[in-house]
């Protein structure tokens, strides 16, 4: 008996040695992901228009630059879930006053921090499609915000979320971009463009880079946009301005997300996004 509990206690005392083993390795090469520079590309910025300049804030705020990074840019908890992590949004009226235009291009359009390390939770995937017009007009309203507020806490990541990162469950911006730019919403006539480049700026990266609907959070899933098909003008316009849909059921993060950042496009924009979207469920469903 007594050596029967002795090769138990082995036993017992392998399995634990086996999880610490995996415990450092999932540490360690979820660190190296967090930490590793990535490589950027060359960013090339136009001298955005007068009306471009004067729009940037409004289209900020439909991209999602307020929600994010909080009131006036200075910095924001967007994200935390035990166990998973916490992610602050930083002070961009901080980092702006150090950055240059190109590192600030880079963040936006690759996904990569000043320091050269890769973002995360940043959409880059879809601000990829951004003109180098845009991106330069968003950075001018960046600079043009008053410079207030220190910098937001670091980042930490719990076991969940590190062991994400190792199994590819959670990206970072880089791979994100580099996923996104071999899908695009399906076109579906040259009169649809714009609505198209709307759905790829505004609704993507929840959406998914084809629209079919992802995992956007553990435990939720976005739909295929097919379901737009079903709106008509009014009502669409309502689920975009208020984040109720025509069935008046509570969507966590539309209603979200359509409060803080759709809520700010114009009825033309609108308009164009759900004529996109009805042809696309049309052609779809055929």
């Amino acid at each position: 008996m007594a050596k029967l509990l002795r090769w138990a206690a082995y036993g017992l005392v392998g399995i634990l040695a086996l999880l610490l083993v995996a415990a450092a390795a999932v540490w360690l090469i979820s660190s190296q992901k967090l930490n590793a520079k990535a490589v950027a590309r060359p960013e090339h910025l136009s001298a955005p228009t007068p009306v471009q300049l004067a729009d940037a804030e409004r289209t900020g705020r439909v991209l999602g630059c307020f929600s994010c990074h909080g009131a006036g840019l200075r910095g924001n908890k967007m994200f935390d879930e035990p166990n998973v992590g916490t992610i602050w949004a930083p002070n961009l009226t901080l980092v702006a006053a150090h950055a240059s235009d190109e590192q600030l291009a880079r963040a936006i359009r690759q996904g990569i921090g000043v320091d050269g390390r890769s973002l995360f939770v940043m959409p880059s995937e879809t601000f990829q499609h951004l003109s180098d017009q845009e991106v330069a007009a968003l950075i001018a309203m960046v600079r043009s915000q008053p410079h207030v507020g220190g910098a937001t806490p670091h980042n930490s990541y719990g076991p969940i979320g590190r062991l994400g990162l190792v199994m590819g469950k959670f990206k970072t911006a880089p791979a994100l971009v580099a996923d996104y730019s071999t899908m695009e919403p399906a076109r579906v006539g040259a009169q649809y463009e714009g609505g198209r480049r709307l759905a790829t700026l505004y609704c993507s990266s929840c959406h998914s880079a084809d629209l079919t609907g992802k995992e956007v959070k553990p435990g939720e899933v976005s739909p295929d946009l097919t379901i737009a098909g079903a709106y008509d003008p009014e009502a669409f316009k309502t689920l975009l301005r208020t984040g109720k849909p025509a069935s008046g059921k509570t969507l966590p993060m539309m209603g979200t997300v359509a409060k803080s950042d759709l809520s700010h496009m114009t009825d033309q924009e609108i308009e164009q996004l759900h004529a996109y979207l009805v042809a696309r469920a049309e052609a779809v469903t055929r």
